[in-house]
């Protein structure tokens, strides 16, 4: 009698010849890029150190892309936006200590945000791992543990035979939702070695999936079908399961009110009559949302964007679908339903009774009306005309990848991503330094279509080096940099806070000029030349910075008020 677990792939002629006889001159690091080409790798991220040559001098005897950038925290933002924009884990090739450590805010922002990057990094020589001090170069005591918070996973090599199984299990833990980044190190000799292990030829990382319990998913189809006034808040776990199509039928079969989340844009039509559009640091927004009788949770922890500062009180059913287990019931009581989106969503297709409702267009108008009304108030012709002339001036279809910088907070709430997987920000972590970058790893995705980056003035200065990365690959980025003379946000914080602001105000750079030095044409615009300006720079083929001197300012916050 013969079980699955018995059968056993055995290797044609050709296949045992090759691995008794594998080519001569390779090393461990060989077998890191063989083993990433054999999980289905393209394109890896990073820059080199000490430690880490030999799997650089691996990548080229490799069918790898390669796409080196100048500071580690921009090689893990743009590896970052290949993972979001793929949905594939994306190799980051990191050295040791410094290089490894300067990596973390990235690898926080791809925790946060649960996009897939598989970090290599080298380590230090086996005979230094162990917490001893012996004084090696770019040694710390345990250079795993400053990772430990931040990944999902850690992976400590020690010989090379371990090297195929231990980044075959960073890459199933990386993709097996929620998707996360995690972290693998090799050390300096293990990668330098000479090897006469075979060619890496067939890896095993599937995915775990996360189906939702069934039952679970009967009590909240029930909920929903029987609720007078349900309503649906839809995260980035929408956009990531690609599941933003079953969203949409449950939201029409239910005739429920959908908003999407700010790491949730694109996930339901912005024009739909059942859209709440995006507005959720509004107050407006925040009382139909408590309104509701039932509320569905999908992909999101509803931490404090999502919460207008954690003012949000629902006070009817709350029924939370969410793959991050950590982040399930974390701020309200629910049915809490551990699972991935899109399979969370099939199951309730399959189970809700339809209803009718006549009024929720009506009172999605409405809502939509105050909110308008209420920006309307305040005098911001400015900031709004020059959001939607960033909206006209950018190809459908194109990403666009956004700093922590004043115009962003504004897309959060009024940019029409126009469909999923579009729009992408650092609201994760809330680092500065991820629009250029990001906006490079998205364009090395998919170099077909033009890409846009938004950044401030004081965030731009974080990615300047990246410039030539630009220049260097040729990549087709878009950088529109918004200058208003410093940190604008905080000048705005500090200033309500304590009547001035303090270190808010940068001595800057002509940008227009620097850009042009690296062989990349800069242009500077106006309000009211904008949309032309940003238009014709996404036209043209590689990279081009859009400079825009102009003092926005945010729309008032409602969560203060009493």
């Amino acid at each position: 009698m013969t079980h699955d677990h018995d059968l056993v792939l055995r290797p044609t002629e050709a296949q045992t010849a090759a691995a008794l006889n594998p080519p001569a001159g390779r090393n461990g690091g060989d077998l890191v890029v063989e083993t990433l080409a054999g999980l289905g790798a393209t394109t890896v991220f990073g820059l080199p150190g000490q430690h880490a040559l030999g799997m650089f001098d691996a990548l080229r005897r490799s069918s790898l892309q390669y796409v080196g950038l100048r500071v580690e925290n921009n090689a893990g933002f743009a590896a970052d936006a290949y993972g979001r924009i793929t949905g594939e884990a994306a190799p980051l090739l990191l050295s040791t200590g410094p290089g490894a450590l300067t990596s973390l805010a990235a690898l926080h922002e791809a925790a946060s945000a649960s996009a897939p990057v598989l970090a290599i990094s080298s380590q230090i020589p086996t005979a230094g791992l162990g917490g001893g001090r012996h004084g090696y170069l770019h040694e710390l005591p345990d250079q795993a543990a400053s990772f430990r918070g931040v990944v999902k996973s850690v992976h400590t090599v020690r010989t090379q035979s371990q090297i195929p199984s231990a980044i075959a299990a960073a890459w199933q833990s990386a993709l097996t939702v929620p998707h996360g980044p995690v972290w693998v190190e090799i050390p300096q000799d293990v990668l330098l070695a000479d090897t006469a292990l075979p060619v890496v030829t067939a890896v095993d990382a599937t995915p775990d999936e996360l189906p939702p319990r069934p039952e679970l998913t009967a009590v909240a189809a029930d909920l929903l079908s029987r609720a007078a006034r349900p309503a649906i808040i839809a995260g980035g776990g929408v956009v990531r399961a690609d599941a933003s199509g079953k969203l949409r039928q449950l939201a029409e079969t239910l005739n429920a009110p959908v908003v999407t989340t700010y790491g949730g844009k694109g996930a339901f039509p912005w024009h739909h009559p059942l859209s709440l559009q995006s507005w959720l640091e509004d107050r407006h927004t925040t009382d139909f949302l408590e309104d509701a009788d039932v509320l569905l949770v999908v992909g999101s922890g509803l931490g404090e964007l999502s919460s207008n500062y954690h003012t949000f009180k629902p006070r009817g059913r709350v029924i939370q679908i969410e793959a991050d287990l950590g982040k399930l019931e974390s701020n309200h009581p629910a049915l809490g339903i551990h699972a991935d989106a899109r399979l969370a969503l099939q199951a309730l297709l399959e189970t809700v009774t339809p209803r009718a409702d006549d009024t929720a267009a009506d009172r999605v108008r409405n809502l939509l009306g105050k909110v308008s009304d209420r920006i309307a108030a305040q005098e911001l012709t400015l900031e709004q005309e020059v959001l939607a002339s960033v909206r006209r001036a950018l190809p459908a279809g194109s990403p666009s990848f956004w700093d922590m910088t004043i115009l962003a907070y504004w897309a959060w709430s009024a940019f029409d991503a126009q469909a999923p997987n579009l729009m992408h920000s650092a609201q994760g972590a809330g680092g500065l330094g991820y629009g250029f970058p990001a906006a490079l790893g998205a364009a090395a995705a998919d170099p077909s279509r033009p890409v846009l980056a938004v950044s401030g003035d004081g965030g731009a200065l974080y990615s300047i080096a990246e410039l030539a990365t630009a220049r260097q690959h040729d990549l087709p980025v878009t950088w529109l940099i918004v200058d208003d003379g410093g940190y604008g946000i905080l000048r705005e914080y500090m200033t309500d806070a304590f009547g001035e602001p303090t270190a808010t105000e940068l001595s800057r750079p002509d940008y227009v000029a620097l850009a042009e030095s690296f062989g990349v044409p800069g242009v500077r615009t106006s309000p009211e030349t904008l949309e032309t300006d940003l238009a014709k720079a996404l036209a043209e083929p590689g990279p081009s910075v859009v400079v825009l001197p102009a003092l926005l300012r945010m729309f008032a916050p409602t969560h203060l008020v009493d």
